[in-house]
């Protein structure tokens, strides 16, 4: 009975998710946006003999090179984290949540008793022309057992591209990529189609609408400021997870 449940409810919340994401595009204009999203592509794949599934979904970013200049630091890299638990949220329309807490953070529900994913504090890394964020998985009701505490995660990878030429002198294109990496969804117990229809669509399309959202360069804001304002150039930054971090991406 309890696959019965799971599968009842991925199908329920694939359709939230098609709503909130229909209502996030209707709510976007692309005139006026300070920048611009191309190149939107996915490579989902399974392994049929571990069940580990790599989620891939990338997108150029177009913008003013002062703009890109402005928020190259790892202040804004933590901000971009925090944007993607945002969208999360609105784009179920609220019942996802994000919970933090000093070991970690849970994709919640409704409420912390249904623990859908559950992360180790994130990782970062930053310089001159990359940035990385990446929250290890630890466990969660969407996570099978041979999935907990292993080598899987989420990641948000961020790379300044060479300019687009002599014609746009002023413009500058950051690819984006948002990385599921040695998942292991427990719903792929009950059917790989199923997990194919419903857990693996959801992710797809909210990593989508999170991607379209960059347009409006409207980062959230940032509940630990756990960088201050160091920048790039102060030297290559690369931090594991804090020892005891407050709410934040």
């Amino acid at each position: 009975m309890s696959w019965i449940w799971i599968a009842l409810g991925a199908l329920a919340l694939l359709v939230l998710v098609l709503l909130g994401s229909m209502v996030a595009r209707a709510r976007m204009s692309p005139a006026g946006l300070p920048a611009e999203i191309s190149e939107l592509t996915d490579s989902t794949v399974t392994d049929r003999q571990t069940g580990a599934v790599r989620s891939v979904q990338r997108a150029d970013l177009m913008l003013d090179a002062a703009a890109l200049d402005e928020i190259w630091t790892p202040v804004h890299l933590e901000r971009l984290a925090r944007t993607y638990w945002r969208f999360l949220t609105r784009v179920t329309l609220g019942l996802i949540r994000v919970r933090y807490s000093g070991e970690g953070r849970t994709v919640v529900l409704v409420s912390p008793p249904l623990r859908l994913l559950t992360f180790h504090t994130p990782e970062y890394e930053m310089d001159a022309t990359r940035g990385l964020v990446r929250w290890r998985i630890a466990r969660g009701l969407l996570v099978a057992r041979q999935g907990r505490d292993g080598d899987g995660y989420l990641q948000i990878e961020v790379t300044r591209e060479p300019a687009p030429g002599p014609e746009q002198p002023a413009r500058a294109r950051l690819h984006v990529e948002v990385a599921v990496v040695n998942f292991y969804p427990s719903i792929s117990g009950l059917s790989l189609r199923l997990y194919n229809a419903t857990q693996s669509r959801i992710h797809v399309i909210v990593t989508y609408g999170f991607l379209r959202s960059l347009a409006r360069l409207d980062l959230a804001e940032s509940r630990v400021g756990r960088f201050g304002g160091q920048r790039p150039s102060d030297g290559p930054l690369s931090q594991g997870p804090a020892r005891r971090p407050r709410r934040g991406a």
